[in-house]
């Protein structure tokens, strides 16, 4: 045999070895994989969650926004159903308390009259006054029966103490009619009785003070509105009927009733002035006054206590002439001190006569035992115009 078929030979029996393992596995690592015959091999999204796995969290963040958005509604419901029953309980509050403002007012209203009608008797005044205090005493129980808002608890009380105030006011009163009733001495008697009603005036200041003004400091710092506080007065805010001027002229004038007859002493009124409103032009009796009629047209008359003594009740009588009526407006000065001037103003007077002069005028009626009468009317020729 040659030597090149011994290298055949050779060749031959290395191919024909078997195979080792470690062969098989490399031919299988190398063996190419076939794809399946169903189409193209499924890619994997980005981040690698496939659209089975991101559609349960999708529903998952839409449930917890959802039940974050429902929990912020109840959440904004809650604090407005708070701050309407809020809002609610201060305005039932101060809907009791201005019933109990009126109804203390009403009485002060009744005192006013009783202090100022003429010729009454001391007597019958006493007994009028005693009938005003058991009102006021009710009022004040009813306040003491109201159970205000926690944070008013303190204003309410100083409410309660200006009716109290009120309370004590008219039994000084009736207590001083009382001790005078048969002291001559008018300036003892008044300054007695301007005393006790001192009471009243500070009645209204402690209203005011402590309960009104702090009442619509706490709306305002919870941010209530439209809920109003009520102003209450013993007396008017313009009135000197409490002053020792007016209580020793009201002793006087009581001492005058009590002995009966006519009054004695120099006793009238007289008219001052007639203005025109809004213009503040005033009238001239005797000279033709051209007025201009607006919807705001109103006339100021001012009227002064030309006696010696306290007047009372005085009406005054405004008339504008027409056709087929005339325009009558009356008014009541309830009290007037001597040499003082006081004023009444006429409004809503409705649609006066156009073109030619009319007559307007002002009377005041007499007082008891006035004797001279000139000066308690004056006429104005007016020619009223389109404004």
């Amino acid at each position: 045999m040659s030597q090149r078929d011994d290298d055949i030979i050779e060749f031959d029996f290395f191919d024909d070895e078997p195979e080792t393992e470690q062969a098989t596995q490399r031919r299988t690592a190398l063996r190419p994989r076939t794809r399946p015959s169903q189409g193209p091999p499924r890619r994997r999204p980005p981040g690698g969650t496939s659209p089975q796995q991101f559609t349960p969290l999708l529903r998952l963040v839409l449930a917890v926004a959802l039940a974050i958005f429902f929990v912020v509604v109840l959440v904004f419901w809650i604090q407005g159903c708070r701050s309407d029953s809020r809002r609610d309980a201060y305005a039932n509050y101060m809907e009791s308390m201005s019933t109990l403002a009126n109804s203390s007012e009403a009485i002060s209203s009744d005192l006013q009259k009783q202090l100022t009608t003429p010729g009454i008797k001391q007597a019958d005044l006493i007994a009028a006054l005693e009938g005003l205090t058991d009102r006021q005493e009710q009022v004040v129980r009813n306040a003491e029966n109201i159970d205000p808002p926690g944070p008013l608890r303190e204003a309410h009380e100083g409410a309660v103490e200006a009716l109290r105030f009120r309370v004590s006011g008219l039994n000084g009163l009736v207590s001083a009619f009382r001790q005078t009733a048969d002291d001559r001495d008018a300036t003892r008697a008044g300054t007695l009785l301007a005393g006790q009603a001192e009471r009243l005036i500070a009645s209204d200041v402690v209203w005011e003070d402590l309960f009104l003004v702090p009442a619509q400091q706490e709306l305002r710092r919870q941010d209530i509105t439209g809920v109003n506080v009520p102003d209450s007065n013993a007396l008017p805010p313009d009135s000197d009927l409490a002053s020792q001027r007016s209580m020793i002229a009201l002793a006087q004038r009581l001492q005058g009733a009590a002995a009966g007859g006519t009054p004695t002493g120099l006793h009238g009124t007289g008219i001052v002035s007639t203005v025109v409103l809004p213009s503040g032009d005033q009238l001239q009796p005797g000279t033709e006054n051209v007025v201009e009629a607006s919807q705001d047209l109103a006339f100021r008359v001012t009227i002064q206590n030309t006696g010696e003594h306290q007047e009372v009740g005085i009406k005054v009588t405004l008339t504008i002439e027409k056709t087929p009526e005339p325009i009558v407006k009356t008014a009541t000065i309830d009290l007037i001190n001597p040499n003082e001037q006081k004023s009444v103003t006429f409004e809503d007077l409705g649609q006066p006569p156009f073109g030619p002069t009319t007559p307007v005028k002002v009377d005041v009626s007499p007082v008891p035992g006035e004797s001279r009468t000139s000066n308690n009317s004056s006429e104005y020729p007016v020619v009223f115009s389109l404004p």
